[in-house]
């Protein structure tokens, strides 16, 4: 299997499997110098753990991370840093049921015909499991960013149910389940999907993620916009169908006039007035907030039965059972928060090469 690597100067390699033993990666381009300890990165992985409410997966596992390379007396030395996972609730059995069905919505048909062979397991390497180690990176590339970046993350709608922008608080956010900044829609949430759980069904989400204090200058024209990387990276985060930056979709229905971020001189500086560009203009960085939102489908492994077919080609229906999430956008605002840092800190880096 190729592409298990993200980024260009500021990289993380991605290994394991759902079911395997461990998970872990190894992150190259970190400079040297930085402090760095398990618990740095263990506070953020912690906020993605699976079992913490009755809205996720009840799947056990600590996520404890351990630094094996690229550390020494508690600074980075400037080698890649090994991280490992230890898998610790896995329970194979729940999946027996469908080792020869392919689950509908999942990558079980395109694995196996792509390499003749797949991990039955809870999905293998196509599993939300491997997510933990994006935000164990993400906690690295914080670290290369340094304390002026401030990035995060909020689910703003569950299926068709939004937040009220004009009750945003981030504080809110960390106080319930959902990451919601709207305390009223988090309440209603709750028995939303509480009776989407219990229909043995699935619901998405939007998330929204917001960088505060990116320099301007991030990112390149052309092929290797800064834009174009966010992009890619939400897209290659497990069930993301959609990403949008700024305005996004929405910029579609407005007029030249209502799009345009004018400008003024306030302080002696040129500041914005608006920023329906997310933050980002020709692929490079304005200084302003970078904001983008990114769609999650709807778990496709739920209860209620589903017509698919056997890896020898007879029809059948499917049920899947084990520990699932009835809504796993909960559990990708940490994961994109995670990636946002990664491809920030590899544009920074990439700055710092050509511009000094």
């Amino acid at each position: 299997m190729t592409f298990n690597t993200q980024g260009r100067i500021f990289r993380f390699t991605s290994w394991g499997e759902s079911h395997g033993p461990a998970i872990g990666c190894v992150v190259d381009g970190t400079p040297p110098g930085i402090a760095l300890a398990e618990p740095d990165i263990q506070r953020w992985l912690d906020r993605r753990r699976p079992g913490q409410s009755r809205h996720v997966t009840q799947r056990r596992e600590p996520d404890t991370v351990e630094i094996l390379s690229g550390t020494f007396e508690g600074h980075t030395t400037g080698t890649p840093v090994s991280l490992l996972i230890r898998n610790q609730d896995a329970r194979s059995k729940d999946y027996g049921e469908i080792r020869d069905r392919f689950r509908p919505g999942h990558a079980d048909f395109t694995y196996l015909r792509k390499y003749g062979r797949r991990d039955y397991r809870g999905g293998g390497r196509a599993s939300a499991r491997e997510t933990a180690c994006r935000v164990a990176a993400g906690a690295i590339a914080r670290k290369v960013l340094g304390r002026r970046v401030r990035i995060r993350g909020a689910m703003v709608q569950m299926g068709e149910h939004a937040v009220d922008r004009s009750k945003w608080d981030w504080k809110a956010v960390e106080k319930n389940p959902f990451w919601c900044p709207d305390a009223d829609a988090a309440e209603a949430w709750t028995d939303y999907l509480d009776t989407v759980r219990s229909a043995g069904s699935s619901v998405g989400a939007v998330i929204e993620v917001v960088a505060s204090g990116v320099r301007a200058g991030l990112g390149a024209p052309v092929y290797g916009k800064l834009d174009s990387d966010l992009a890619a990276a939400m897209m290659g985060i497990n069930a993301v169908k959609g990403v949008e930056i700024g305005a996004g979709f929405g910029a579609a229905v407005l007029t030249g006039e209502e799009n345009a971020d004018e400008m003024r001189m306030r302080g002696g500086k040129p500041v914005f007035l608006s920023n329906n560009a997310g933050g980002i203009l020709g692929g490079i960085s304005t200084g302003q907030d970078i904001v983008l939102r990114f769609a999650v489908k709807p778990t496709s492994s739920i209860l209620a039965p589903r017509r698919t077919v056997t890896v020898d080609g007879r029809d059948t229906e499917i049920s899947t059972r084990g520990r699932h999430d009835p809504c796993v956008g909960i559990r990708a605002v940490p994961v994109g928060e995670a990636m946002m840092a990664c491809v920030l800190a590899d544009h920074l880096l990439h700055h710092r090469a050509q511009c000094g």
